[in-house]
């Protein structure tokens, strides 16, 4: 084969995207709105140094986690899931269930994939970050959390797709699935802000903290802001209560220390329905945002 041919041709895509091209054939029908604003740091940056002074260390992703798993039960038009085209169908949640992304390797390529968080609105910062790092710490190739990633990967293609959408349309099932919310972050690089659609009606991006001048008591000061953005899904709730969710957002953020009481911390109770185990032992059963 002439190399011109070959490259008219290309080549397959690798197994290891195929969880991410069937996720991006399932959010086809989302109708996403971007907002975004600024969020002062100072204040959880304090928190977050005196933790640190303990030997207790505290991601700023297990901070937004926190705060915004207590936000979305607030609004509960928004911590909700549609289905269906012709004629839609919505399920509001009682309880919010985060959706983080992860930039991990499976199979000798880097990917995206998904931990999925349950009982986030009444979980403490040490249970959260006790989550994340079980994730950041474990193996991607071994753990059986992505188990149905890598059944996925070996399936084929026809398969999985179909495999996929079935799983993505059971709402009693999606919690445990995509979570009630995503949140992803790519402030570990120097990017600023961005958006993204991760399968739920809010979606939240994290960007870096960098210090940028800001106006305190009529004088500009340099403190530490972090870029936080916020896509929803325009066919479960309108503007205005994006904007509402994404103000009580960075309020808790910036008072996180006065305005948010330490709730009890739910330590890992399993209240995930049969349907939706049935629903994460399919080989297409986690989305990802890419």
């Amino acid at each position: 084969m002439s190399a011109n041919r070959a490259l008219r041709r290309g080549e397959p895509i690798a197994p290891e995207r195929r969880h991410t091209l069937h996720f991006l054939d399932q959010v086809r029908a989302f109708a996403p709105v971007h907002l975004d604003t600024e969020v002062d740091m100072t204040t959880l940056l304090e928190h977050r140094a005196r933790a640190a002074a303990r030997g207790r260390r505290y991601s700023h992703v297990s901070y937004v986690l926190h705060t915004a798993a207590r936000v979305l039960v607030a609004h509960p038009e928004a911590n909700a899931a549609v289905t269906g085209r012709l004629r839609p169908r919505v399920t509001r949640y009682p309880t919010a269930v985060g959706k983080v992304t992860l930039d991990r390797v499976l199979g000798g390529r880097r990917v995206v994939l998904a931990a999925v968080l349950p009982g986030l609105d009444t979980a403490g910062l040490d249970t959260i970050q006790d989550r994340l790092d079980h994730y950041r710490d474990g193996d991607a190739e071994t753990m059986p959390e992505f188990a149905p990633v890598r059944a996925l990967h070996r399936a084929p293609w026809l398969t999985g797709l179909v495999r996929f959408r079935r799983a993505a349309r059971d709402l009693a099932a999606r919690p445990f699935i995509t979570g009630t919310f995503a949140v992803t972050s790519l402030g570990h690089r120097p990017v600023d802000g961005f958006h993204s659609v991760g399968g739920t009606t809010v979606t939240l991006g994290v960007g870096r903290v960098v210090d940028r001048p800001v106006a305190r008591e009529g004088h500009v000061v340099v403190a530490p802001v972090m870029r936080l953005n916020l896509s929803f899904d325009h066919r479960v709730i309108d503007g205005a209560e994006a904007a509402d969710i994404l103000a009580d957002i960075k309020d808790g953020l910036e008072t996180f220390r006065t305005d948010l009481p330490d709730l009890p911390e739910s330590r890992e109770e399993d209240e995930t329905p049969a349907a939706a185990h049935d629903a994460l032992r399919a080989p297409a059963a986690v989305p990802d945002t890419p």
